[in-house]
């Protein structure tokens, strides 16, 4: 029986609520959320056990927790179509965490390139959820039994583990597609954002100068002067994209615009060639107010009613836990762990 035929083509995502949602954030994620809801089953989850895997102000990560809610409903997300929720709020998260800790293999975390990156060399000091926390992330994906996960290319390797748990679970328990093995859709290359101060480095909410990136939060004068001030080189735009090869934020500021725009990284640079940055960053500053503007505004105003974004997440949490429970259950069964309630 082929995966399509058994399972709902269901798509599960989520990001961690740790503030200063930015343009690289809605590029490289948001804005396909918004887009697959045509297509599939969605379930989008706000990873607040993912965000304490390193130390958390609890006032800072409730707000943080709002705040992407609004993110969310401002960039398009519908709940009446997808599953908006905290995955604290779903417990089956963390119970099938456990359970898949059991079937995942020490030598498969091990080989995990992102914890080698965010523990750095105080390895020794960093807590077992950041090392563990790509087998709760499988744990988000199989709970769903989601067949398609929306991903950037860092994320990849996530996506492998994850198809290597269910793929053990399946053969070891003799439950054949029991877990689909999730698809990974991997976002353009065209919606990877830069910082406005290093075309070198990736859009940050961590990186102390705000100038480096526009946040969903910032008017349209914010937008506007960071784009003025972003940081370019003297030369005119070329006539090939091959001439963007060796200048990393010309080619940040035309993949910013082809994206926010809708178009091929080719038609900016044609529609632009021999043009000096004085000619092209006021068009992208209005390009992007016009697009980010109306989400800060639509931000803004579901901040205002707080209890309307936790209604939101109550319902969408209940919605989450009517699929994740019967799959929990169905786990527990099949590994002959007793539930007698």
């Amino acid at each position: 029986m082929t995966e399509g035929k058994q399972h709902v083509q269901r798509v599960f995502s989520g990001v961690q609520p740790t503030g200063n949602l930015h343009l690289g954030n809605y590029l490289g994620a948001v804005r396909n959320f918004v887009r697959l809801q045509d297509d599939y089953e969605c379930v989008y989850c706000i990873v607040d056990l993912h965000a304490i895997t390193v130390r958390q102000e609890p006032e800072t990560l409730r707000r943080s927790i709002r705040e992407l809610a609004a993110a969310y409903l401002a960039c398009g997300v519908d709940p009446q179509r997808s599953a908006i929720f905290n995955q604290s709020q779903v417990s089956q998260h963390a119970e099938l965490g456990w359970v898949l800790n059991c079937i995942a293999r020490m030598g498969w975390l091990n080989r995990m390139t992102q914890f080698k990156e965010k523990a750095g060399k105080d390895r020794e000091k960093a807590s077992v959820g950041l090392y563990d926390y790509p087998v709760l992330q499988a744990a988000d994906i199989l709970a769903y039994r989601a067949t398609h996960v929306p991903i950037g290319e860092d994320q990849k390797q996530h996506i492998e583990l994850c198809r290597d748990i269910a793929a053990k679970f399946n053969n070891d328990y003799e439950v054949e597609d029991f877990f689909p093995l999730p698809e990974p859709l991997i976002q353009s290359a065209a919606a990877r954002v830069m910082s406005l101060r290093d075309g070198s480095k990736k859009m940050s909410k961590s990186d102390p100068s705000d100038a480096s990136r526009i946040n969903l939060t910032d008017d349209a004068d914010q937008i506007a002067k960071k784009i003025r001030k972003a940081k370019t080189d003297p030369e005119p735009l070329p006539d090939t994209v091959e001439g963007l090869e060796e200048r990393p934020e010309a080619r940040n500021l035309v993949g910013i615009y082809a994206a926010l725009n809708d178009q091929s990284v080719e038609a900016v640079v044609t529609e632009f060639a021999g043009k000096q940055f004085g000619t092209f960053k006021p068009a992208l500053a209005d390009l992007a107010v016009a697009k980010l503007g109306p989400i800060a505004e639509e931000m803004q105003r579901h901040l205002a009613d707080l209890s309307h974004i936790d209604e939101i997440l109550a319902k969408g949490a209940e919605r989450a836990e009517a699929i994740a429970e019967p799959v929990v259950r169905e786990v527990y069964d099949v590994m002959g762990l007793l539930r007698t309630r």
